[in-house]
């Protein structure tokens, strides 16, 4: 399949129009017409080579909604027309104990991821949702509530699936007392899914000024984390703490904010922390702090079927794909509330 896209030859160069070949489709593939293409920070990290790793060309993009164009002679589950989605992950083992569990992003013999990864069948590398359409195993397919804005949503397959998941494994709801650090892309679909769980949901913000837009998108209090007498009313209350900072920071400061069996979580970040965690706000009271990494499929499908009972999709900026690097620039300088997210019918003009 010959397909059009938007990608980066090196490290240094501009996102531009390129032409590769899509995989002819397998008997468990679903094509894909791609719609919307949600743009998220890992993919100017991968695009600039951040972490040493990015393979060339690439084509980024992991938060597709499109409209299926045809689906493969073993493919029940979905139909020509049918509006859906595909998220971080495209392939995995299938076969090991986490992908056994659900938990297809903890493959032991790694996932294989949209774009930038490689293809277990044939070796290639994958290309990404800066483009006209996808070939993806229906495994990995996930099916677009009735209703759901396709713009808002593409978001949901990246920052909403990363904050639902922790949200969903420590049972948040009716009762819950949830703190977020950080209104971002991450941040606020925190807010909004925590709010919609029924949780009583707080901000953390080093930057006063936030408060209208965080009480807009759920929170029912505003914390300025860099006040320690702000801190000090709040200590011992949270549940749960969802960490969506996306560089090293310093999370002592919030470990007195947990209650008893309270759990802090970093989802923002993946590197070193520099400043070492003092052991003791940890011990005191049964705290813990833990990581979560994006979400498997059927949470995925679980996250997207309840933002379609309670109307939740991602505030965004729509954009050309001809824009991309302007919008990259300004995502540097967290230019943007809350999310950009690429109108892929702007490729044919």
């Amino acid at each position: 399949m010959n397909v059009l896209g938007f990608a980066a030859q090196s490290a240094t160069a501009p996102l531009e129009r390129f032409a590769f070949e899509r995989r002819a489709p397998r008997p468990d593939d679903v094509v894909i017409d791609i719609l919307y293409c949600g743009v998220c920070h890992t993919d100017l990290h991968l695009a600039q080579n951040h972490g040493g790793f990015t393979t060339y060309p690439i084509v980024p993009g992991h938060e597709i909604i499109g409209r299926v164009r045809e689906v493969g002679a073993n493919v029940s589950r979905f139909k020509a027309g049918d509006r859906v989605g595909v998220g971080c992950m495209v392939d995995s083992c299938q076969h090991c104990q986490p992908c056994l569990k659900g938990w297809e992003q903890d493959c032991v013999e790694g996932p294989t991821f949209t774009y930038g990864s490689i293809d277990q069948h044939d070796g290639n590398v994958t290309f990404g949702g800066y483009s006209e359409s996808i070939v993806v195993s229906d495994r990995f397919v996930l099916s677009l509530p009735d209703g759901l804005d396709p713009a808002g949503a593409a978001p949901l397959l990246c920052a909403g699936i990363t904050t639902w998941s922790p949200l969903h494994r420590w049972n948040v709801g009716k009762g819950s007392k949830v703190a977020v650090i950080g209104l971002g892309g991450l941040g606020h679909m925190a807010l909004k899914l925590a709010k919609a769980l029924g949780a009583d949901v707080t901000l953390f913000t080093r930057s006063p000024g936030k408060e209208d837009d965080a009480f807009r998108l759920g929170a029912d209090h505003v914390v300025l984390s860099g006040d320690a007498a702000q801190m000090q009313t709040v200590a011992g209350q949270f549940d749960v703490i969802i960490d969506t900072v996306p560089y090293d920071h310093d999370v002592n400061p919030y470990m007195p904010t947990l209650a008893l069996e309270g759990v802090l979580v970093l989802v923002g970040y993946l590197g070193p922390l520099g400043t070492p965690v003092n052991a003791g706000g940890i011990v005191s009271g049964r705290r813990a702090i833990s990581g979560s990494f994006i979400g498997g499929v059927s949470e995925t499908q679980q996250m997207l079927d309840f933002c379609g009972r309670h109307g939740i999709v991602s505030d965004v900026e729509i954009i050309p794909i001809q824009h991309i690097n302007q919008a990259y620039e300004r995502l540097l300088k967290s230019d943007v509330k809350y999310r950009f997210v690429i109108d892929m019918a702007s490729l044919a003009s």
